[in-house]
């Protein structure tokens, strides 16, 4: 009963029907492959839904129970391709990048508002996903434990807490500094709760971001600071909270290099161009999480998955901003895009399919209470992407130079 329902639940949804041309051109079904796939899958489905409630399905993909025959093979690989397509397609799970600096920088990034010295930022940002999505773009339709397959969404309030300590040191001609970040997550809502296909970890702490800097004296004109830039050495350490049974964490337990190039042009006084240029490379995750090694082994059935290195990515932050108010208030518009430029890799080989991208545009503001004390607002709706979540963001900054 269950295996029926199950089969036609499959067909109804993935159309797999589609498949069955080639895949009756399929001359067989080698046994060493099938009892891999069948182990992969049934493991993968014990850690989605729960020993209790595969137990109707483990007949299903069974080798001790396939003839060796020819239709038997094929009668088994028709169920391995509905299960599949059906409940994990290939595509699923491909959000491999760390968490990173998406917008939480803009109007004058170029240079410290205060000159040098001891620097406290407090950030708050609060993220709306509309749904998450795959490799083209489109919704991803994932299991439920209620049996449906329905978009996912989720909202999430965050955290960073940030020192920047900046020397009257020379350094290749500027003034060196250190940066100091911890970010943590304060609360995640998923929805739809029940989820089959990801489970997050909830509030907790994220990796510590370090960073060794050098800032440049501004180049001055006849009317002011005409341009002024800092490079920074940007490490994150998997410091943070992180669970193999959990998809959704606030580590990502792998050590990403992320420097950065900040920068702020001087059209006139009053008018700033602003810009934030990320590289992006990833060490690799020696522990994946379980789905994630489950769904890559349901299409590659001989990778043991025992490692996942995320692919290099270039991240931009552009502001555009004029003063309202001299001295005191600045408006503009602001944006971002992310664009990873390699393949991720599993067990050392490339994975093709997961790269990420998204882009993002919105208002942004600035209001310098005094010299030492400043207040950001960042707003972005994000658009464009692939494998990756898309929403809205808001991030309110805190700055104060002691």
């Amino acid at each position: 009963m269950y295996t029926t329902k199950f089969l036609v639940a499959c067909a109804e949804y993935s159309h797999t029907m589609q498949l069955l041309p080639s895949i009756y051109q399929t001359s067989y079904c080698p046994a060493s492959v099938c009892r891999t796939s069948a182990n992969n899958l049934l493991q993968f489905l014990k850690s989605a839904w729960g020993r209790k409630n595969i137990k109707h399905y483990q007949q299903l993909i069974s080798c001790r129970n396939v003839r060796r025959s020819r239709p038997g093979r094929f009668l088994y690989a028709i169920s391995i391709v509905f299960c599949v397509v059906a409940l994990f397609p290939p595509r699923l799970l491909a959000y491999d990048l760390p968490q990173v600096n998406l917008g939480l920088t803009s109007i004058l990034d170029g240079g410290a508002p205060s000159g040098p010295g001891l620097y406290f930022q407090q950030y708050l940002q609060f993220y709306d996903s509309a749904t998450l999505l795959d490799g083209n773009g489109d919704d991803l339709v994932l299991p439920t434990e209620r049996g449906t397959f329905e978009t996912h969404d989720f909202a999430a309030i965050s955290g960073l807490s940030q020192l920047v300590y900046q020397s009257d040191g020379t350094l290749l001609g500027g003034k060196w500094g250190v940066d100091v970040i911890l970010p943590a997550v304060f609360d995640f809502d998923l929805n739809p709760r029940d989820s089959l296909a990801l489970q997050p970890n909830g509030a907790g702490i994220g990796d510590l971001l370090v960073g060794p800097f050098v800032q440049w004296d501004p180049v001055m004109g006849p009317q002011g600071p005409r341009f002024m830039q800092r490079v920074e050495l940007e490490m994150i350490f998997p410091t943070g909270r992180y669970d193999t049974r959990h998809e959704i964490n606030p580590g990502s337990n792998h050590f990403s290099f992320n420097p950065y190039w900040a920068a702020t042009y001087f059209a006139n006084p009053r008018w700033t161009i602003s810009w934030r240029v990320h590289y992006l490379w990833n060490a690799t995750n020696n522990d994946p999480t379980a789905r994630t090694r489950g769904a890559i082994q349901l299409s590659n059935p001989l990778l043991p998955v025992d490692d996942i290195t995320p692919g290099q990515a270039i991240h931009v932050n552009l502001t555009t901003s004029y003063e309202v108010i001299p001295k005191q208030l600045r408006l503009g518009i602001n944006g971002y895009f992310l664009r990873q430029i390699t393949d991720t890799e599993v067990d050392g080989r490339d994975l093709s399919g997961r790269r990420e991208r998204v882009y993002a545009v919105g208002p942004a503001a600035v209001y310098h209470y005094s010299q030492e004390t400043h207040f950001f607002l960042n707003a972005y709706r994000e658009f464009g992407a692939e494998n990756r979540s898309e929403g809205n963001r808001l991030i309110i900054r805190f700055v104060h130079h002691f």
